[in-house]
């Protein structure tokens, strides 16, 4: 493999490890405020099962915004490409 080819791969698996942390980030920190409101209002199971959720949302909102981001910079990548054999 050429070297352009291997930082292109070891560049797509960077961004797949940002996505995947991205999303578990969002959830771990969402049930961890559930948790702690739990355990200090004693309202348990829902502050965790509601900011499970809320946490759940925002990561995949991460993740839909920064898979976007990425879309448009290869979307910029290509276009350069193909005027550039133009």
């Amino acid at each position: 493999a050429s070297e352009d080819e291997r930082s292109e791969t070891s560049s797509s698996v960077a961004q797949a490890m940002k996505l995947s942390s991205e999303f578990i980030a969002g959830i771990v920190v969402g049930a961890v405020i559930g948790w702690a409101l739990d355990r200090y209002a004693g309202t348990s199971p829902w502050g965790l099962i509601v900011f499970l959720l809320l946490g759940f949302g925002a990561g995949t909102l991460n993740v839909l915004r920064s898979a976007g981001y990425v879309a448009d910079q290869g979307n910029i990548k290509s276009s350069v490409e193909k005027s550039d054999k133009e």
